[in-house]
C-alpha cells in the first residue's frame, strides 16, 4: 500500500480543513511554502504528492499555478484534484506535467467525458474522487449531495472504465478518529477498483487495517503534519509488504 503525502492548498498555503469546512481550517506557514513543503516530502522518500486546490472545489480562487510550481519543482509525480470542472481543463493538466487529475464533479455530472480521457491518458492518470456524507456522494466543494450511493458510484464508473479511485469520508476528514473501515470493506470488493483511502487516517496501526482491507494507497494530511504519523516508519512498514 502505498503512502501519499497530502500537500492541500488555500491562500497559496499548505492548510487542512476539518470536515471540509474553510472555517475549520489549520495552517502550516512554520514548514515553509508549498514548494518547500512539496520538497521535503520528496527528500523523505514520497513515490507521489496529493493536492488539493481547496479555493477552486469552493469556488472562490485559484491555486492552479502555485500547483504547476510545485509539480514543475519536484522529479516525483503529482496528483491534483480541486475545481477541475471541465474536460478541456483536464486535459491541459495532463499535458503540462500533472500525472493525475482527481475528477469529482466533472465525473459525477458528465460521466461521458471519462471514456475519451481514459482511452488518451490511460487508467493511471485519470481517477474519480468521491468525497462522501453519510453513505452519499457530495460534489462542489462538499456542498451539494448527488443522492448516489458510494457504492452504486464506484460501479457505474467501474463500468466506464475508471480503475483509480480516491475515496473520503468527509464525516472523518481531518479529524484524527480514524478511517471509515465498514466503507473501504465494501467498496474494495468491487474487482478492477484501486482505492486510495483518505479521511480521518490517525495512526500506522489505522493504516495496517487499511491495507489489510485492500486498499490501494493512502492520502494522509494532518496526521503527518501533526506528527500522529511518522511518514519514514509508515513507508517502511507498509510500502514493503
Amino acid at each position: 500500500m502505498k503512502i501519499i503525502p497530502a500537500v492541500d492548498l488555500m491562500n497559496g498555503k499548505v492548510v487542512r480543513l476539518t470536515k471540509g469546512l474553510p472555517e475549520n481550517m489549520t495552517t502550516y506557514d512554520h514548514l515553509g511554502d508549498p514548494v518547500a513543503v512539496a520538497k521535503n516530502w520528496e527528500r523523505m522518500g514520497a513515490d507521489l504528492i496529493h493536492i488539493i486546490d481547496l479555493d477552486a472545489a469552493l469556488e472562490r480562487g485559484s491555486n492552479l499555478d502555485m500547483a504547476m510550481e510545485i509539480a514543475k519543482s519536484i522529479t516525483i509525480p503529482v496528483q491534483l484534484g480541486g475545481g477541475i470542472r471541465s474536460n478541456e481543463l483536464a486535459e491541459k493538466l495532463l499535458q503540462k506535467g500533472i500525472y493525475r487529475v482527481l475528477l469529482g464533479s466533472l465525473a459525477i455530472n458528465e460521466p461521458e467525458s471519462l471514456p475519451g480521457l481514459l482511452d488518451r491518458y490511460g487508467g493511471r492518470r485519470v481517477a474519480v474522487a468521491l468525497d462522501y456524507l453519510e453513505g452519499q456522494v457530495m460534489v462542489r466543494g462538499w456542498k451539494e449531495s448527488t443522492s448516489i450511493s458510494i457504492d452504486d458510484a464506484i460501479t457505474h464508473f467501474l463500468e466506464l472504465g475508471v480503475e483509480f479511485f480516491l475515496v473520503t469520508s468527509i464525516a472523518q476528514d481531518g479529524t484524527l478518529q480514524g478511517s471509515d473501515y465498514e466503507t473501504f470493506k465494501r467498496v474494495c470488493r468491487n474487482q478492477g477498483s484501486k482505492i486510495i483511502a483518505a479521511g480521518g487516517i490517525n495512526s500506522l496501526k489505522d493504516l495496517e487495517t487499511l491495507r489489510s482491507i485492500g486498499v490501494n494507497a493512502a492520502v494522509i494530511g494532518k496526521a503527518l503534519y501533526e506528527g500522529a504519523i511518522d511518514f519514514g516508519k509508515a513507508k517502511a512498514l507498509l510500502e514493503n509488504k
